[in-house]
């Protein structure tokens, strides 16, 4: 009964009208990041940080929330119309949805990415719901050494699941932790990592880093590439589905809602993780293997529930361990430092109004997705037509803006363009952002942490392992980053045997 009057709160906060127009205007927002690419819900919400510090706090995560599951419905339009992504988590759609909308089914197309969306979304949300309260009673019984042990676990987790060179993650990850140390020392008062810059002295910007590394880099590097948009068609029609397109869809919904909700959870997992494993295992367990890559509605129907999916339960290790699970989740752990709220367990007790409205509002989302997506296609074909080189100069214009207005400082717009710089030569390097941005953010509170379990411990190292949960976690943490090394230093190895 308990979790029914949490929801009860939780839909009485999110349904105030204040509330109900941000959600709208998230979502909305959302979906034309989605629609857009060359934009995504990372530089939107790096970019929208700003905006939010005059907004109340459930409101601005209300709204920030919105635009990320929102871009994952939004990406699959230009997926299927343009066989152009909006969204990364949206890549596999476009396998199957575009050679539907080529044979004259774009149509039944959209209409399974929302279907199977909603009803993803929605029972993510029954899950987020229902397993967020546990995880949080567990980590209120949390010392300083677990919640240290587990922010390690946290970015080797991050480490291994991101893509390319295992390298250029782990010295992505550590150049964030450093990052995140520049400024004053708490506990002395001593700067550090200054160079002696005044503005440094507080430390560098959440929304700064964000800001440089995913809007401004991103845009230099989208401007490298003239993507051509031809439509398929410029008309949508023939939205509803038959009988047989339901049942053909229904299997591969519910695997996809199951895998993307367990992935989800996962460090370095999320979305795109599950669009991926959700299609590769429906192309082996499906009757209609062989049309897959000819068109198949179970090749969309299974990747757009799992994304979404993901999206939902990402929010989990966040809200109840303040541990973000993705660079998404890093961005509104850094929205509710700005707000003045510590992300963590506590959240729960201490405003279990704006904790339970924020789950509530997803329903909300959800249902406001599917009432916006179909009617409105012909507005997001029209904005699948526009010109990247229109949309960059307004985006530049928005992160200057965004910047100056938190500390009135021509420094801050210099930092930023320093980031994106940075952010573009990453690219270029095949190194992901992604780690270095969980490194800034769980950097000062590893920190904080390590220091509280030394403190406490009288200087002895050996804590870490004498308290049992943080040793369970450290010995997964090395266990990972021994899986992940091995093949890579046999090939290492085999390579150098063959040079011989």
């Amino acid at each position: 009964m308990e979790i029914l009057s949490n929801l009860g709160l939780g839909l009485e906060t999110a349904f105030t009208l204040t509330n109900l127009l941000y959600c709208l205007i998230g979502v909305f927002v959302g979906t034309a990041v989605g629609v857009l690419p060359g934009l995504g819900p990372v530089a939107t919400i790096a970019m929208l940080l700003p905006a939010t510090f005059g907004l109340p706090p459930i409101s601005s995560l209300i709204m920030l929330s919105g635009i990320y599951y929102g871009a994952q419905y939004g990406g699959s339009t230009t997926a299927i119309l343009v066989n152009l992504p909006g969204e990364s988590s949206s890549v596999v759609t476009a396998i199957d949805g575009y050679q539907m909308a080529r044979n004259g089914q774009a149509g039944k197309a959209l209409a399974t990415a929302a279907l199977g969306s909603f009803f993803a979304g929605t029972v993510a949300t029954v899950l987020l719901a229902l397993f967020a309260p546990p995880l949080a009673d567990l980590a209120l019984k949390f010392g300083p050494a677990e919640y240290f042990s587990l922010m390690v676990l946290g970015l080797v987790a991050s480490v291994v699941l991101a893509s390319g060179s295992l390298l250029h993650a782990i010295g992505m990850v550590l150049l964030g932790l450093l990052l995140g140390l520049a400024g004053t020392d708490v506990n002395s008062g001593v700067a550090r990592y200054t160079f002696d810059a005044p503005e440094l002295a507080e430390g560098i910007n959440f929304v700064i880093v964000a800001m440089g590394m995913f809007g401004i880099g991103e845009i230099v590097r989208n401007l490298e590439h003239d993507q051509s948009r031809n439509l398929v068609m410029k008309k949508v029609s023939g939205l509803m589905l038959s009988k047989d397109d339901f049942k053909r869809i229904v299997a591969p919904v519910l695997r996809g809602t199951f895998l993307g909700s367990a992935l989800g959870i996962l460090p370095g997992g999320g979305a795109m993780l599950a669009s991926f494993a959700a299609y590769s295992i429906e192309k082996k367990v499906s009757k209609n293997s062989a049309q897959f890559g000819k068109g198949a509605i179970e090749g969309v129907a299974a990747p757009e529930a799992a994304n979404n999916a993901g999206a939902q339960t990402s929010f989990i290790p966040m809200l109840t361990l303040g541990i973000p699970s993705n660079p998404v989740m890093a961005l509104m752990i850094g929205a509710m430092i700005i707000q003045g709220i510590q992300p963590g367990p506590a959240v729960m007790t201490e405003q279990p109004a704006l904790f339970w409205g924020l789950i509530a509002s997803m329903w909300i989302g959800n249902f406001f997705l599917v009432v916006l997506n179909l009617p409105l296609i012909g507005l997001w074909v029209k904005m699948i037509m526009v010109p990247y080189h229109r949309l960059y100069p307004a985006i530049l214009m928005f992160c200057a803006i965004g910047v100056f207005s938190l500390n009135s400082s021509q420094f801050d717009i210099y930092l930023m363009a320093l980031f994106g710089l940075f952010g573009y030569v990453c690219a270029k390097l095949s190194c992901e952002p992604a780690p270095m941005l969980l490194g800034f953010i769980i950097g000062p509170m590893m920190e904080e942490y390590l220091r509280r379990a030394m403190i406490l411990s009288k200087s002895d190292p050996m804590v870490f392992l004498q308290r049992p949960i943080s040793a369970v976690m450290l010995v997964m943490a090395a266990l990972a980053l021994i899986v992940v090394l091995a093949p890579a230093m046999a090939k290492r190895r085999e390579e150098a045997f063959q040079e011989d």
